[in-house]
């Protein structure tokens, strides 16, 4: 088969394509969230301890991540741009039938991001411009701004899961919409509580693994193990608060979403004293095939005893459900997240119990071998989080009305907005990892000092001198 034969035969149908493009856009927006939510806070704890302890190395640092957190806030700028023309693009029937609903937390979430941006802007210029005191003040509305965007993406998530707040007509056509009821449905509050709780998470370890690998390389100056310190600190807070929030989450989704309970716990059919199975997938007839069974657990864990029943996938029509292989990625996606965050927890354990006994890291490079791939591990730790919420909900795109092969565009030339999106985000991504990385270099040579930006000229520009006439 010719190429130009293959392009025309793999266009036809373009519900794959839209959602493969709609997942790579999220894949790659989700790992700039962390770093937005919780980048401005572990900026604003360093900037706090310069005004307390008078810490020069933590007021760079401060400085230098704002800095930071303005390229990466560009890029999600751009990311998230695309993914608001994506909804329209890609799934218009949808949008057309439940826009009035579903807009309404992206519209709350853009008032945040505009206040973001305006705060970020005078965060960074107040540098030296404003009493030290008022410009950390500054910086609260960045870190608040933040939270609240979150959470207002993640209320149109789990309104997806467990839509309310509307209602429609004989036709099927939403007639009323109650904001109140779309912003806070069932799903919302421990929802938005695991994504906050993960984003410090995901966020403080990806900052410190950088200065992990630095320690390394040999650079344990106070600088470098200061900007180590307070994201891994941040981090080793929120892994074991993640494991009782997941633990929560679990426990919602069992009761509110038993279908998709039933695919993160591969059980076929209706039963009690459910195992837990650690790994394995499940066959084209429906049995559970390979992987570690623990007794008795699944159930345990839902209901605290194991003559708790667990739905399963058989207790709704095959249409209504997640198909065997989307069962097997989100049992997988499921038991990754939990390995890589028992990981986290572990390690976050160690520099915990170290700390407490001797006020000092482990000296073991071990630990910093862990730690600098930390930041690895919890972002794909988010990646399949989003796996399981997102695949789990399957085949529905709204659950209960609409599915996903419903709300999807009919054009067939989706496979090249797809191959386009690809070449944009992989052109961002290169562009971006090349200036963060120059950035650092001409921090660590003094290439550019702290006064001046990154690409900006190095001096004042002479004045000019009066020509006479």
């Amino acid at each position: 088969m010719r190429p130009s034969t293959l392009l025309v035969t793999l266009a036809v149908d373009p519900l794959p394509w839209a959602r493969a493009q709609m997942a790579l856009s999220l894949a790659v927006h989700i790992l700039l969230v962390p770093l937005g939510v919780s980048w401005s806070f572990m900026m604003l704890v360093a900037e706090r301890r310069w005004l307390k302890k008078g810490d020069e190395d933590a007021r760079t640092l401060a400085r230098r991540w704002s800095k930071v957190m303005a390229v990466t806030f560009a890029v999600g700028a751009v990311t998230g741009t695309v993914l608001t023309f994506e909804f329209g693009l890609l799934w218009p029937r949808f949008m057309g039938r439940f826009g009035d609903a579903f807009g309404i937390p992206f519209a709350i979430e853009g008032l945040f991001f505009f206040t973001e941006a305006i705060f970020l802007a005078i965060y960074i210029y107040g540098w030296d411009r404003l009493p030290p005191r008022a410009h950390f003040w500054t910086g609260v509305p960045i870190v608040l701004a933040g939270i609240g965007g979150t959470v207002s993406v993640i209320a149109a998530n789990g309104w997806m899961n467990q839509p309310s707040g509307f209602t429609v007509d004989s036709t099927g056509a939403v007639v009323d919409v109650d904001p109140i009821g779309v912003m806070f449905n069932n799903a919302m509050p421990y929802e938005a509580l695991h994504m906050l709780v993960a984003a410090y998470l995901v966020g403080g370890f990806i900052v410190a693994s950088v200065y992990a690998v630095a320690m390394l390389k040999g650079r344990r100056d106070h600088y470098t193990r200061l900007g180590f310190l307070i994201p891994f600190t941040i981090a080793a807070i929120a892994a074991p608060v993640q494991m009782l929030v997941g633990d929560t989450v679990a426990r919602a989704t069992f009761k509110n979403e038993p279908t998709k309970f039933a695919a993160i716990e591969m059980v076929p059919e209706t039963a009690t004293d459910v195992p837990e199975t650690i790994g394995g997938h499940m066959n084209d007839d429906g049995e559970v095939v390979g992987g570690i069974a623990i007794p008795g657990m699944a159930s345990f864990l839902s209901g605290f005893s194991r003559s708790t029943e667990i739905q399963g996938l058989d207790a709704v029509p095959a249409d209504d459900r997640p198909t065997i292989r989307q069962v097997n990625v989100v049992h997988w996606a499921w038991d990754i997240m939990i390995g890589m965050g028992t990981f986290l927890a572990l390690l976050s354990s160690w520099f915990g119990f170290v700390w407490w006994r001797k006020r000092d890291l482990p000296r073991t490079k071990w630990f910093l071998r862990c730690a600098s791939v930390a930041g690895i591990g919890a972002a794909i730790a988010l990646e399949s989080g989003w796996v399981v919420t997102e695949v789990g909900r399957q085949p529905w795109i709204v659950h209960g009305f609409m599915k996903v092969e419903d709300g999807a565009t009919t054009n067939p030339g989706v496979l090249w907005s797809f191959l386009g999106i690809l070449f944009i985000y992989t052109a961002v991504a290169t562009a971006t990892v090349f200036v963060l990385r120059g950035m650092a270099r001409r921090w660590r040579t003094g290439e550019i000092g702290e006064h001046e930006v990154p690409y900006g000229p190095r001096s004042e520009p002479p004045s000019a001198s009066v020509q006479g006439g």
